[in-house]
């Protein structure tokens, strides 16, 4: 198993839960991180518990032409980036079918996410290597009555990762491409009853380190989810609709 070791690394949606977490487990390697974010105030945070071992910039990923520009010179000003994570995501539970959560959900985890994929996966092709990783979920695999868009748009994130993926196997360079799919993680994002197995953003983020560093095309979070992914790949319909 070929485990690498990265000097710098850009982790896109790092204020909270589990980009956090993984943004602190990369410092503490003696990794240089770039952190970004929508919150200013989360940032300044970041800056005064590590200094110069972060470089914090306020990107919104649903502002897509904004948001490319930002990480271009957030990759510029490293230098050289070995690794970049786009941990961005949102996602609440609409039973009622509002539109307004639903856009939200899609803005983000689709046009936000895809903006900073295209980015950071050109940016590695330029570069001749590198390694993208992408935070997908374990509801990629079915749908949801409670959260239509957020299962849709996890399946969009694991798709064009895949896609990513391909491309950089046939470009012939050394660039790595890891789908991550947790479970449940104790984040804000984690709602509703029922909850299991749920991991804390600082054992995700060990996992999903190691993961990447082993360069795997595919890792669940935490790894007891590999059972449960199977089993939603072949549940009927008519006994997953009782759910």
């Amino acid at each position: 198993m070929i485990v690498t070791v990265f000097n710098t690394a850009i982790i896109v949606g790092a204020t909270s839960g589990i980009g956090r977490a993984l943004a602190e487990l990369l410092v503490s390697h003696g990794c240089r991180v770039g952190v970004t974010g929508r919150r200013r105030e989360l940032l300044d945070e970041i800056e005064q518990q590590h200094g110069d071992k972060v470089v914090c910039r306020q990107i919104d990923v649903d502002s897509p032409q904004e948001a490319m520009t930002a990480l271009a010179d957030l990759i510029a000003e490293l230098v050289d980036v070995d690794l970049i994570v786009i941990s961005a995501g949102t996602g609440t539970p609409n039973p009622d079918l509002a539109w307004e959560p639903e856009a939200a959900t899609i803005a983000t985890n689709v046009t936000g996410f895809a903006a900073m994929a295209t980015a950071a996966m050109r940016y590695f092709l330029a570069r001749g290597r590198g390694h993208l990783a992408s935070l997908s979920s374990v509801a990629a695999f079915r749908g949801s009555h409670e959260a239509p868009a957020y299962n849709a748009s996890k399946a969009f994130v694991s798709n064009y990762t895949e896609g990513l993926r391909i491309k950089a196997a046939r470009s012939g360079k050394p660039i790595y491409v890891t789908d991550i799919l947790p479970g449940f993680v104790d984040t804000r994002m984690a709602q509703g009853e029922g909850l299991f197995w749920v991991a804390s953003p600082e054992k995700a983020a060990r996992q999903i380190y190691d993961a990447i560093r082993a360069r795997r095309s595919r890792a669940y979070i935490t790894r007891r989810w590999r059972f449960i992914a199977f089993l939603l790949k072949i549940l009927p319909d008519f006994i997953y609709r009782k759910f």
